[in-house]
């Protein structure tokens, strides 16, 4: 049962377990795929937006999606019905795949393998998907094909996406383009909304509504400063936003600064990540009081930034990759390229993790249930293996009322087994199920986590609220040949 159950859990879920195992008093936040040691760590590089400062996700997401579908009546001329598109919060999950040409959602596993699909809003049964993909495994690395909702930012664009698709395929829906130029227009438009400052000035004037205050993270800043970390902020966003949020969510909480200028070491604005972690653009600096910027040739020291590339800022701060640890919530734009290009180290933010591990702990009684019932079922798996394999070999037909006996029991007991899983998957997502599998498998978005993210966690303010000089332990793995002998 044991090995079932460890199978079947998720990253997370296996992390926190172990961790818990080790000391019951603890509440696991920060999760760790690779060892990382907070004492030597001198700088902590922060993204801002849905990092640094938090957003009501369902809220910012709403704001998105209608936008987005403003721009597309205006600009790209489709029909009026799709200002009437109400934005659904369970449509999407961070991790899945549009396929461009299919007009699909998919649900990946690590290895591109299909666990779930949709067309539009309507689910596709397993059938349907064999004729559609003839082999369950696709290339994720096909960009032309493939588009992987891979932030928390995105879900408005897959859900968009999946009811225009729907549109698409209705009378009223002949005047839409393809399905892949459906997908190229909402990914632009929602590009073209923050470019333009749609969404930001909204936000802008709504604050309340858009931004959470977190006095936590303030709180940790300082108290981490106090054991010499040095904070630098690295955002797409321009100076003024950047400024205007930081003011709102920073400044209210400081106790040991008078403002987060004194707080963060290094602020640079329009990094255009993840460009910054592999090209070397020139740095401009910034004037605080004015958002006025000049040309800037020299070594970098302490104060406000624009643009430039990672590879200067860590020369000029004389610290060497192992020295940053860089946390933020996009998976491609902050963590993955940083990790390819860099050598920094890397925590992601996963907002998603507090309500999926209290899901993991809703639907324990199905997995214990499922567990048990893989203890029932194994023994008489094999029992019916070795029977039909002395009738093969041996051509004995003795024991074939024993074998019709066999497969009956293990039939009953896979739809007690099928019903629990349903059972147990209805707690999560009611469309996708887990964030982080997919089916019995890591999805490809927890494959990624689990390559490029040194730790991760759901919010900045867990991670802060460790000490500075943690020692963050990767749990050790067990093998699946080591599972089977029962070393683990």
């Amino acid at each position: 049962m044991k090995r079932w159950i460890l199978s079947s859990m998720s990253l997370a879920q296996q992390t926190a377990i172990s961790a818990l195992s080790q000391n019951s008093n603890s509440s696991v936040k920060v999760f760790v795929n690779r060892t990382l040691n907070m004492r030597k760590i001198k700088f902590i590089g922060l993204d801002m937006d849905h990092t640094l400062v938090r957003y009501h996700s369902h809220a910012f997401e709403e704001l998105s999606h209608q936008t987005m579908c403003k721009k597309l009546v205006e600009q790209k001329n489709y029909p009026a019905a799709v200002l009437n598109l109400k934005f659904d919060v369970n449509l999407a999950v961070r991790g899945l795949v549009i396929d461009k040409k299919k007009g699909n959602l998919l649900k990946v596993s690590r290895h591109g393998g299909i666990r779930a699909s949709y067309h539009g809003t309507k689910p596709i049964d397993f059938q349907q998907q064999q004729k559609l993909y003839k082999s369950t495994y696709i290339d994720l690395s096909d960009a032309n094909a493939y588009a992987a909702i891979d932030t928390a930012f995105s879900l408005s664009v897959a859900t968009l996406y999946a009811q225009l698709v729907e549109i698409k395929d209705s009378p009223a829906g002949e005047t839409l383009p393809d399905y892949e130029t459906i997908s190229l227009d909402v990914i632009e438009m929602l590009d073209l909304s923050h470019r333009d400052g749609s969404l930001k000035n909204e936000v802008a004037r709504n604050l309340d509504k858009y931004i959470i205050k977190d006095p936590d993270v303030v709180r940790g800043i300082e108290r981490f400063k106090k054991h010499d970390k040095k904070f630098f902020i690295v955002t797409n966003s321009d100076f003024a936003y950047s400024k205007l949020l930081l003011d709102y969510a920073i400044n209210p909480f400081l106790k040991d600064h008078k403002d987060w200028t004194e707080v963060f070491e290094y602020v640079v604005t329009l990094a255009q990540k993840p460009r910054f972690f592999w090209d070397t653009l020139r740095f401009l600096k910034v004037d605080g009081q004015t958002g006025a910027m000049t040309n800037f040739d020299e070594s970098l020291k302490p104060g406000l930034y624009q643009g430039g590339g990672a590879a200067k800022f860590a020369k000029d701060l004389g610290v060497e990759g192992d020295d940053i640890v860089y946390i933020g919530d996009h998976i491609y734009g902050d963590i993955l390229r940083l990790k390819k290009d860099c050598n920094w180290r890397t925590a992601l933010v996963v907002e998603e993790l507090d309500s999926e591990i209290e899901n993991y702990k809703k639907a324990q009684p199905f997995s214990k249930e499922i567990g048990a019932l893989m203890d029932k079922k194994e023994p008489l798996e094999r029992q019916l293996v070795d029977l039909i394999t002395k009738r093969i070999e041996a051509s004995d037909d003795s024991n074939e009322s024993r074998v019709q006996e066999l497969q009956n029991q293990i039939s009953d007991i896979d739809k007690v087994i099928s019903q629990n899983i349903k059972k147990q998957q209805s707690v999560f997502n009611p469309h996708w199920g887990e964030i982080m599998r997919a089916g019995n498998e890591e999805s490809y978005f927890a494959t990624q986590v689990d390559r490029y993210a040194c730790v991760y966690m759901p919010k900045l303010s867990d991670l802060l609220d460790y000490s500075p000089r943690t020692y963050f332990r990767a749990s050790r793995r067990p093998l699946a040949h080591e599972l089977a002998l029962g070393l683990d």
